[in-house]
């Protein structure tokens, strides 16, 4: 374990076993068929980014309520229901290195547990007694379902531009991450300006963990990330490495990438020599470079907060999204 993961946990475990509590607590469904399909996606794994932002960045902001730990819960449920979603829409084996919902369950239950999860976040949402809060996570829902739509109308057109890729990952995940942090200042009955720098944090964290997210599908074993290398390529999702790779290939190459994108069945020797093609000719360099930008325009707009150990915690999940092992 790193330094910096260690430093982490050891911040944050308390908040950590608190969220775990809650999500348990608070999913309360009347059939267990229900309980089971969302305890398969909800406690295998998962990193509890959201939810954790949402209880750190209340505290940054000085709230004193009790409520931010059960309302963090809701942004984990919003999130699940979207993984069990996208890995039918996907065609997903796999999840967190077991079997997705769907090949367990089959379709029609994943969908319905995935709409139960949704109406739930709304519901504990609705809870807070607060309008603001309420317009937040329902515009959240509105972009995080038109990101899906735009990468899969989008999905295996070599065409995606950097700019296109941004604005799907703005809306898929970065939105998220970016209620997660407005929410909890709102929470808090921060000033405007603690709610926008709170916001534009985790926007910025958003884009950065998503990159990273799309470059390990190139770079990492398939057992550090739970789920099978190549899954964004097979499934004809253009991230921001392919995109680069294609910029910078001759066409002999590009003809070679080009018909790999999309193919369920790309021979290991093909995948091994993109792999490699996108690590020489500079794309894998050019995505991290990219993920550390926003990273440091994430520790950026904190600084406008006092420096505490809350803030410190936040600095270094910013500074652990390339590393992806939290």
């Amino acid at each position: 374990m790193s330094g910096l993961k260690a430093r982490i946990l050891g911040a944050v475990e308390a908040d950590l076993r608190a969220i775990e509590e809650a999500l348990v607590a608070n999913l309360t469904p009347h059939l267990e068929l229900v309980r089971e399909v969302a305890g398969h996606i909800l406690f295998n794994g998962g990193k509890r980014m959201r939810p954790l932002l949402l209880v750190l960045g209340a505290r940054l902001c000085g709230y004193r309520g009790s409520y931010d730990t059960a309302f963090s819960t809701a942004l984990e449920y919003l999130h699940a229901a979207t993984l069990l979603h996208d890995d039918l829409v996907d065609g997903a084996e796999t999840r967190r290195g077991k079997p997705a919902a769907h090949r367990l369950w089959g379709n029609a239950i994943a969908v319905l547990v995935g709409d139960f999860l949704l109406a739930r976040a709304l519901s504990l949402t609705a809870a807070t007694g607060n309008p603001r809060i309420v317009a937040v996570l329902s515009r959240l829902t509105e972009e995080m379902s038109q990101g899906e739509v735009h990468q899969l109308q989008r999905k295996g057109d070599p065409g995606l531009s950097e700019e296109e890729y941004g604005e799907v990952i703005r809306r898929k995940t970065a939105v998220l991450f970016e209620t997660a942090c407005r929410v909890s200042a709102l929470l808090a009955e921060a000033p405007a300006s603690s709610e926008e720098a709170l916001a534009a944090y985790g926007l910025a964290l958003g884009h950065a963990f998503q990159i990273a997210d799309d470059l390990l599908d190139y770079t990492a074993q398939a057992e550090r990330i739970g789920k099978d290398v190549g899954s964004d390529l097979r499934e004809g999702k253009m991230t921001l490495p392919l995109i680069r790779g294609l910029a910078l290939a001759g066409a002999a190459e590009r003809r070679r990438i080009l018909a790999l994108i999309g193919n369920p069945d790309v021979p290991a020797e093909d995948f091994a020599w993109l792999r490699g093609f996108l690590a020489q000719s500079g794309a894998i360099a050019y995505a991290r470079r990219a993920a550390e930008t926003w990273i440091a325009a994430a520790k950026g707009h904190l600084r406008r907060f006092p420096d505490s150990p809350t803030r410190r915690t936040l600095m270094d999940l910013a500074d652990y999204c390339l590393e992806r092992n939290l």
